[in-house]
C-alpha cells in the first residue's frame, strides 16, 4: 500500500464549508462537544481561528500545500480526555459531513484520507495514554469510507 494521498477533486471552499460544518456539528454533540468546548472555549473568534488552522491542514494534506505549522498528533496527544472511543465518533460525525456538503466521489475519498489520519491519532493517542494499542488486534473499522452512502 502506498504512502501517497491521491489529489481528490475539491476546492478550497469545499474544505471550509467541511470544517465548518463539522465543527458546527461538534460544538453541540453530547459527548465530543465537551471536549471541543473546553480545550478551546465558546468564543466565536477562538473557534474560527481553530477551524482556520484546520481548513488550512486538509489544505495542506489534499492539496500539498506544505502551509499548515502545528503538529495534530502531540496536539491531540496533549489533551487527556481525549479517549478511544472518541475517534470512532469524530470519524462518524465527519462522515456525516462529508455526504451532506459533497458529492459522493469527494466525499469518499476525503472519508477515506480522514480515517487513515485518524487511525495514527487514534494510536498514538491511545499510547500515550498507556493504553493498548487498539489497533493492534485484528479489529476492523466500525466505520468505513465504503460505507458513507
Amino acid at each position: 500500500m502506498s504512502n501517497t494521498i491521491k489529489r481528490i477533486p475539491i476546492t478550497t471552499e469545499q474544505i471550509n464549508t467541511v470544517v465548518r460544518e463539522f465543527y458546527a456539528k461538534i460544538r453541540v454533540h453530547p459527548t465530543l462537544g465537551p471536549i471541543f468546548n473546553g480545550v478551546i472555549g465558546t468564543n466565536a473568534g477562538i473557534w474560527r481561528f481553530h477551524e482556520d488552522k484546520i481548513a488550512s491542514f486538509w489544505r495542506s494534506v489534499l492539496f500539498r500545500e506544505g502551509a499548515f505549522y502545528g503538529n495534530p498528533m502531540v496536539a491531540h496527544m496533549n489533551i487527556p480526555e481525549i479517549r478511544d472511543e472518541h475517534f470512532t465518533q469524530w470519524l462518524e460525525l465527519f462522515d456525516t459531513v462529508l455526504t451532506e456538503v459533497l458529492p459522493e466521489e469527494t466525499a469518499l475519498a476525503f472519508s477515506a484520507i480522514a480515517h487513515r489520519i485518524g487511525r495514527g491519532l487514534r494510536r498514538s493517542v491511545s499510547v500515550a495514554n498507556g493504553l493498548e494499542d487498539p489497533l493492534s488486534s485484528t479489529e476492523s473499522n466500525s466505520t468505513s469510507a465504503k460505507q458513507l452512502r
